[in-house]
C-alpha cells in the first residue's frame, strides 16, 4: 500500500477522464456482447445497448494508450503474480500525474483499444481481404473458428465476465468521484471510501493485465490459459466494497438533506405529518407503518392530528421498558388523539438484527416503523434530540411542535401519572414534593406483596449493598427487631443486593434503581435540588449504589429513614439496648434520631450518562458543598 501511494505525485494534469471512460465503456459493452452472442449463442442486438455519447471535440490520448498497451503486452500465463505487480507499479509511475480514477480509465481504455479491435476484426466477413490480413496479425480469425470456440469456451466466458466486472468497478469509482463534491463532515463514509480507491485502482490495473494475457492465450491456439479466479475474487471484493460505500454515502447524503429540511420544518411548526414523513421515509418509500394491535400495515396518515410519543431506541430494549410502554399504551387509549410510534435506530441491518426486531415487534401493541434501512432523519435525532445508545421518548403535538425531547424518565418514574408527558407539566408538577412519592414510584416493581404492604401502610425495609457479610448481619438484626414482642412492630423485607439469588431478584433490583435514576433525571431543575428535601433524598438513594451496605425504611408510601450500612447497623444495635426509649419516642422518631447523630462520611453518586441531562455540578445531599466531579465507565453483563 505504501508503494502504491508513493506512485502518486498529485500533479494537476487535467484531461477529460469522463469522456474517455464513456468511449472505453461503449467499446467494451459492445465487444463483450459480441462474445456472448458468438460463444453463448445469445441473440442480443447491438443497437439495443444504452450508450452515452462523448462530446464532439473529445480527443483520445493516443500516445499514452499505445504506451500502456505495450506495457501490458502478452505475458506467459505461468508467470508469478510478482511480475505483474512489477508491471502494474511501472504503469502507476507512468500515470503518476493523473488522478486515481483517471489512472484506471487510461488502463481500461488501453485494453479496450486492443480488445475492441480484436472483436471488430473477428466479426468482419472473410471476404474482406484487408480485414483478413490485419486479423492474421491480430490472431482474430482463430477465435471465430468453431474449433477454437469449443476449445476455449470456458476461458472466453471467464474473460468476458471479468471484463464486465472490472468495468463495473471503474464505473463505481467514477460514481464515488461525483459524490466527492460533498463535505466529508456531512458524508463521513465518503472519506473511508476514497481512502480505498488507490488499492481498487491497483487491482483493476493488475486484472486488466491478466485479461490481456488471457486474450493472447485464446488467440494463440496454445495449450495453456491464464488462471483468472484470483483476479475475479479480488475484483468482486472491490466491487462489493465500492457498492457498499456508495450505498452508505447515498444514505448519509439523504440524511444531511433530511437534517436540514427537518430543522426548517420544526422551526416553522407546520404539521406533524410533514415532520414524520421527512423524519422516517426516503422519498420513494411506501409510507406505511405497522400496527401491533391488529398486526397489519397501515398508512402513516392514521397519526395525523394526533399527539405522538416517538419512542427511539436500538434493539436492546429491556422487558421493563416494553411493559412500561404497554401500560402507557393501555392508558392513552382512553385519551383522545394520543399514539405511540416505535422508530428503531439501526445503522446497519443484519439477518440477526432483523430476527431480533421481529421478536421485539411481536411484544408491542402500538405503531412501529418497519424498515431494513436506516431512517433518513437519524442524524437529526442524534444531534438535535441527543439520542446516543439509550432509548428516548420525544413527545410531539399535532402541529409538529416538540413538547418534550425525552419524557421517558418521567414515564419510567410515574407511569400514566406523568400524562400528558410534556416538559411544561414536568416543570410545573408537584409530584416530587408529595409526601407519598416513594410509594408512587414503587408501582410497577415486580414483587407479589409490595403493593399490598404499601396500601396497608406497613413498614418495609429495602436493603442491599456490595458486602454480603453486612447483608447477613443486617437481616439477622432486623429480623430480631421485627420479632420483638415488647415493641410489637410488624416489618417486611425486600432485598436488593448486588449478588444473584435468582432472576427475579436481579430484575427487581434493576427496576428499583431505574425508577430512582429516572426520578432524578425528571427533577424540575438541578438548582432546586438543594432546597428540595425530596430530591436530596433521591440523590442520597443514588449514592447507596456505591456502598457496602444500605437500607431504607418506609411506611406505606413514605420514607421513614434511609442511610448507609454502618449507621443502620448502629441504630439496630441501639434498638436492642434502648427498647424503653423506643416505646417512649415511637419507632419512627427513634430511628430518625439515631441516624441524625454522628458524622456523615463522604459519598459519591454514579449517574448514567444521558446526553443533555448531566448537571454541570452537584451538591452533597448532607453538607450542600459542591461535590468533586469524576467520570467512570462501567459494563454490567446481566440482563
Amino acid at each position: 500500500m505504501t508503494q502504491i501511494y508513493a506512485t502518486h505525485v498529485h500533479a494537476d494534469e487535467k484531461f477529460d477522464a469522463d469522456f474517455l471512460f464513456i468511449v472505453a465503456e461503449n467499446i467494451l459493452k459492445r465487444a463483450t456482447q459480441i462474445v456472448d452472442n458468438i460463444v453463448l449463442g445469445t441473440v442480443e442486438v447491438q443497437e439495443n445497448l444504452e450508450e452515452k455519447a462523448p462530446k464532439a471535440t473529445f480527443s483520445a490520448p493516443l500516445c499514452t494508450l499505445k504506451q500502456l498497451s505495450y506495457e501490458m503486452a502478452c505475458q506467459t500465463p505461468g508467470e508469478v503474480i510478482a511480475h505483474r505487480t512489477c508491471t502494474t507499479m511501472l504503469i502507476l509511475y507512468k500515470l503518476s500525474s493523473y488522478s486515481w480514477d483517471a489512472k484506471a480509465v487510461m488502463m481500461l481504455a488501453a485494453f479496450a483499444f486492443e480488445y475492441g479491435d480484436f472483436r471488430l476484426l473477428a466479426q468482419l466477413p472473410s471476404s474482406d481481404q484487408l480485414a483478413k490480413l490485419v486479423g492474421i496479425l491480430k490472431r482474430a480469425p482463430d477465435i471465430s473458428k468453431l474449433s477454437g470456440l469449443q476449445k476455449y469456451k470456458k476461458a472466453i466466458v471467464e474473460l468476458n465476465n471479468l471484463i464486465k466486472d472490472t468495468l463495473k468497478v471503474i464505473e463505481s469509482m467514477f460514481e464515488l468521484e461525483k459524490l466527492s463534491t460533498y463535505d466529508t463532515k456531512d458524508v463521513p463514509e465518503l472519506a473511508i471510501a476514497m481512502s480505498h480507491i488507490p488499492i481498487d485502482v491497483y487491482w483493476a490495473i493488475i486484472t486488466i493485465i491478466a485479461c490481456t494475457t488471457q486474450m493472447c492465450c485464446v488467440t494463440s491456439d496454445g495449450d495453456t490459459t491464464q488462471e483468472l479466479t484470483p483476479f475475479a475474487q479480488k475484483i468482486n471484493h472491490s466491487l462489493n466494497s465500492l457498492k457498499m460505500h456508495i450505498s452508505l454515502c447515498h444514505q448519509q447524503k439523504e440524511q444531511i438533506k433530511a437534517y436540514k429540511q427537518l430543522k426548517k420544518i420544526i422551526r416553522t411548526h407546520t404539521e406533524i405529518m410533514e415532520v414524520l414523513k421527512e423524519l422516517i421515509f426516503a422519498k420513494d418509500n411506501l409510507q406505511e407503518i405497522f400496527y401491533g394491535s391488529t398486526k397489519q400495515r397501515v398508512s402513516i396518515e392514521v397519526l395525523r392530528k394526533n399527539n405522538v410519543l416517538l419512542f427511539f431506541s436500538g434493539l436492546d430494549i429491556s422487558t421493563d421498558d416494553i411493559l412500561i410502554l404497554k401500560s402507557i399504551d393501555d392508558g392513552i387509549r382512553t385519551k383522545d388523539q394520543y399514539k405511540i410510534l416505535w422508530i428503531p435506530i439501526v445503522e446497519k441491518w443484519t439477518d440477526e438484527l432483523k430476527m431480533k426486531f421481529e421478536t421485539l415487534q411481536s411484544k408491542m401493541s402500538w405503531y412501529i416503523v418497519q424498515t431494513t434501512e436506516p431512517i433518513v432523519g437519524i442524524r437529526f435525532i442524534k444531534e438535535e434530540w441527543k439520542f446516543e445508545n439509550q432509548p428516548i421518548l420525544v413527545v410531539m403535538n399535532p402541529q409538529g411542535q416538540v413538547e418534550h425531547t425525552n419524557a421517558l424518565h418521567m414515564i419510567r418514574a410515574w407511569g400514566m401519572k406523568a400524562f400528558p408527558f410534556t416538559k411544561k407539566f414536568e416543570e410545573q408538577s408537584l409530584v416530587v414534593k408529595e409526601s407519598n412519592w416513594f410509594g408512587d414510584i414503587m408501582v410497577g416493581i415486580d414483587h407479589p406483596n409490595l403493593q399490598e404492604w404499601i396500601k396497608e401502610e406497613k413498614y418495609v425495609f429495602f436493603y442491599g449493598g456490595k458486602d454480603n457479610e453486612w447483608i447477613q448481619q443486617f437481616v439477622r438484626k432486623a429480623t430480631s427487631l421485627a420479632n420483638n414482642k415488647e415493641t410489637n412492630i410488624s416489618i417486611n423485607f425486600l432485598c436488593l443486593e448486588n449478588g444473584k439469588k435468582g432472576e427475579n431478584d436481579v430484575r427487581i433490583r434493576g427496576q428499583f434503581w431505574s425508577k430512582i435514576e429516572s426520578l432524578f433525571f425528571s427533577a424540575k431543575t438541578y438548582k432546586e435540588t438543594e432546597q428540595n428535601t425530596v430530591m436530596r433524598e433521591i440523590q442520597k438513594l443514588l449514592s447507596f449504589k456505591n456502598e457496602s451496605g444500605w437500607a431504607i425504611l418506609s411506611k406505606g408510601s413514605k420514607v421513614v429513614v434511609s442511610d448507609i450500612g454502618t449507621k443502620i447497623s448502629k441504630a439496630l444495635d441501639d434498638f436492642e439496648k434502648e427498647k424503653g426509649n423506643v416505646r417512649d419516642m415511637g419507632f419512627d422518631t427513634f430511628f430518625k434520631t439515631k441516624l441524625d447523630q454522628g458524622d456523615h462520611p463522604c459519598c459519591s453518586v454514579d449517574i448514567p450518562f444521558i446526553a443533555g441531562n448531566i448537571p454541570n455540578q452537584m451538591k452533597c445531599h448532607h453538607c450542600l458543598r459542591v461535590m468533586e466531579t469524576y467520570l467512570s465507565f462501567k459494563c454490567c453483563h446481566i440482563n
